[in-house]
C-alpha cells in the first residue's frame, strides 16, 4: 500500500508541474521583417529571373537572420541568374552567415573574376565590397576558421589583418 501511495504522490506532482509549466508559443520565422519579405517575394513572383529582385530578397532574408532561405533562393535560380555578380555576392554573404567561409570565399572570387573579365557590368561599390570580403575570408582561412561567428576573437583578428592599411610618406 505504501508504494502505491508514493507512486500516486509522484505522479500527481509531475502532473501539477506539467500543467504549471508554460509551453513555448510559436514564433514567426522572419520576426519583424515579415511584411517586407512578403512584399519582396510578391515582387519576385512577378519577375522570377530578375537579379535585382533576387538580390533584394536575399539581402532581406539575411537581415532577418535566415541565411538558409537566402542560400536556397540563390541555389534555386537558373545558372544565368545565379552567376550574376550581385546575386553571387549576396550568396557569398549568406554562406558566410551560415558558417561556410571557404564556400563564401569561392563565391566572392567568382564575383571578382567575372567583374575583372568584363563579362558583366559591376559597380565600383560591388568590386570594393567583394574585394574586402574576399580579403577577410582569406585571412579567416589562414587562421583555420570556417565559422566566423563561432570564433569571434579570431574573426576580429582576421578583419584587422585584412583591413589594416599602410601609409607611405615620400619626402624630397
Amino acid at each position: 500500500m505504501g508504494h502505491r501511495f508514493w507512486n500516486g504522490v509522484v505522479l500527481s506532482a509531475l502532473g501539477i508541474l506539467w500543467l504549471a509549466s508554460s509551453t513555448q508559443r510559436e514564433k514567426p520565422v522572419l520576426g519583424l521583417h515579415g511584411a517586407e519579405v512578403s512584399a519582396l517575394e510578391t515582387d519576385l513572383a512577378s519577375a522570377p529571373n530578375d537579379p535585382a529582385k533576387i538580390q533584394a530578397l536575399g539581402q532581406k532574408y539575411i537581415e532577418a537572420k535566415t541565411p538558409g532561405l537566402a542560400v536556397r533562393l540563390v541555389e534555386s535560380q537558373p545558372t544565368a541568374v545565379r552567376t550574376e555578380p550581385t546575386v553571387e555576392h549576396i550568396y557569398a554573404r549568406a554562406l558566410l552567415e551560415q558558417g561556410r567561409s571557404a564556400d563564401a570565399l569561392a563565391a566572392e572570387q567568382r564575383v571578382l573574376d567575372r567583374c575583372a573579365s568584363g563579362e558583366a557590368t559591376c559597380s565600383s561599390f560591388l568590386v570594393a565590397s567583394a574585394t574586402r570580403r574576399a580579403d577577410i575570408l582569406r585571412e579567416l582561412g589562414k587562421l583555420g576558421v570556417e565559422d566566423a561567428q563561432a570564433y569571434p576573437e579570431k574573426s576580429q583578428l582576421a578583419y584587422h589583418n585584412a583591413t589594416r592599411q599602410v601609409g607611405l610618406v615620400v619626402s624630397r
